[in-house]
């Protein structure tokens, strides 16, 4: 796991992408957009599992910096929709895809039950990690 993470830190973000300062706070953000596709804030925030005024602050962040558009959502006029400008699109997902790619190729050849059972287990992992504000073995 320490190999596999280390691996993933050395990515290199594009040189495209180089002058906008993107910090780590930044990529499970784009990561979720550039997958799951355009969402609220709110929606956002609940899967960073952070508050809504935290996503919203990098959403401005990220808007100001032309990686990130918000736009009305139809059905609701108070409510924006955050997506990936198209202008940074090709580029996040030439670097952010790499993973989703790896993943599935090492995820192909098992059973469904054999893929449940290893995100069940990369749950359980997370899950058992002490909080940053805890010390281990409290």
């Amino acid at each position: 796991m320490p190999r596999m993470v280390g691996r993933v830190k050395r990515i290199r973000i594009p040189d495209e992408l180089q002058s906008l300062s993107l910090a780590p706070r930044h990529l499970s953000l784009l990561a979720y957009l550039l997958f799951d596709g355009p969402m609220s804030v709110n929606e956002l925030a609940a899967r960073l599992e952070v508050a809504p005024t935290t996503v919203s602050l990098m959403v401005g962040e990220l808007d100001r910096k032309g990686v990130l558009e918000r736009r009305e959502d139809p059905a609701d006029r108070r409510r924006k929709i955050v997506s990936i400008a198209g202008a940074h699109r090709g580029s996040i997902d030439g670097w952010l895809g790499r993973g989703a790619l790896a993943w599935r190729k090492a995820l192909a050849p098992l059973t469904p039950g054999e893929r449940k059972l290893f995100i069940d287990t990369l749950a359980a992992y997370e899950n058992a990690l002490p909080e940053d504000r805890e010390q281990p073995g409290n």
